[in-house]
């Protein structure tokens, strides 16, 4: 039948996928009132392999064994990957890559789940202080190989507006022109009046606005890039949202099924997000493999709704959200970019996750016998995907 094809087919090509991608590439612009200008950019090895999801972290054992040849590699692998993925631009003149000098830095385990150092190689470029720019935009290039985060430093306080960039997309443009007049001003009522501080600063209805705005455009930027992680990426999500739809086609089991996944996957990526739970990527990648092949298991050998599916469903989707973490935790971003970034992107997956629910409906409700969706449908649809979770869990433990 079409949707058992649809299906098979759709299972087929997810074999050779990982579920969860490689973070995207900062771009961070740091811009001080004196003049300095600098832009950097985080890359992770990984990102140079053909699987990088296969790939361990270049920890500080590994990174020590790497001679002088290999570590200049890695920086050529580095420039290139940037020129194929980064164009930059000031007061709307020529795009061009920035000269980047690059060297490796090594981060603490707080943030990567991992004992010990995880080294990257951090690209850095000072603008000539003494040119004039007024503003500032980057835009990722059709080529570039993954997305960008335009993230953004004014005398050294995050700013809230955040841009995901795809391939092919440009940023917003910064407006560096207000930011240094604020600053002369600042400077000049602190120098008329040595009792308000250098740094106060007096919000105006304007002010208020334009950070609604930034806030609400972040909100939006990862909203996207959360759909985005389960359709199309999300290969492991996707099949895991079908193993719950397979149980029943009644709406209440599919309600309580969705709605616990929902809760349990958001607590995960809140907390591992804000930094609070981290578990090693070792033991989260296999345990996602392991849950599609359980759900999809129990439809075929308990068929029928059972309270304890929620139970299982609630501990696997605690499991799905640390998955998901990686996509927000790798940035340090504003605290209320951070909450709109979260948010945004766990609406997303919600979004991707209805739609993957959506379409699993949509080819099959024409098939109305219980007898003929079970035969047809379930007991196929549900072996396919148990033998993706098992193929998943041997790879992701054994090589």
């Amino acid at each position: 039948m079409r949707p058992l094809v649809f299906i098979l087919s759709i299972a087929g090509s997810f074999a050779f996928l990982q579920g969860h991608p490689i973070p995207d590439i900062p771009v961070l612009g740091s811009f001080d009132s004196n003049g300095s200008m600098t832009i950097s950019v985080e890359i992770d090895p990984r990102c140079f392999s053909e699987d990088p999801e296969k790939e361990p972290f270049l920890q500080r054992e590994a990174f020590d064994k790497l001679d002088a040849n290999e570590r200049k590699a890695l920086v050529e692998n580095a420039q290139n990957l940037m020129s194929s993925a980064l164009g930059v631009r000031f007061d709307e003149g020529v795009w061009f890559l920035p000269e980047f000098r690059y060297e490796f830095v090594g981060k603490s385990h707080e943030k990567f789940e991992l004992e010990g150092e995880v080294f990257f190689l951090r690209g850095s470029y000072k603008h000539s202080s003494d040119a004039t720019v007024n503003t500032y935009q980057i835009k990722a290039q059709e080529t570039a190989g993954y997305d960008l985060v335009f993230m953004n430093i004014l005398n050294g306080k995050a700013q809230k507006r955040v841009n995901v960039l795809w391939p092919g997309e440009e940023s917003f443009t910064l407006d560096l022109t207000s930011f240094f007049r604020d600053s002369a001003t600042s400077q000049i009522a602190t120098e008329a009046n040595s009792t308000v501080p250098a740094s106060t600063h007096f919000a105006s209805p304007e002010d208020k606005s334009s950070s609604q705005e930034d806030t609400f455009s972040t909100f939006l930027s990862f909203l996207r890039q959360g759909f985005v992680h389960v359709v199309p990426l999300g290969a492991d999500h996707i099949l895991f949202v079908l193993g719950l739809f397979l149980l029943s086609r009644q709406w209440k089991p599919l309600l309580l099924q969705v709605t616990m996944f929902t809760v349990a996957h958001t607590i995960t990526l809140g907390l591992a997000t804000l930094g609070f739970v981290t578990l090693e990527s070792s033991i989260v990648e296999p345990l996602i493999a392991a849950s599609i092949a359980v759900v999809a298991l129990e439809n075929i050998f308990f068929p029928g709704y059972k309270s304890r599916r929620l139970v299982i469903v609630f501990a696997f989707g605690l499991i799905h959200g640390l998955g998901f973490a990686g996509a927000l935790s790798e940035f340090e971003l504003h605290p209320t970019s951070l909450v709109a970034g979260l948010f945004g992107f766990n609406l997303g997956v919600e979004a991707g996750q209805l739609a993957v629910l959506s379409l699993a409906l949509a080819l099959t409700v024409f098939i109305k016998k219980q007898e003929d969706y079970r035969k047809y449908i379930v007991i196929p649809g549900s072996t396919v995907i148990a033998c993706m979770g098992v193929y998943w869990t041997l790879t992701r433990i054994f090589w």
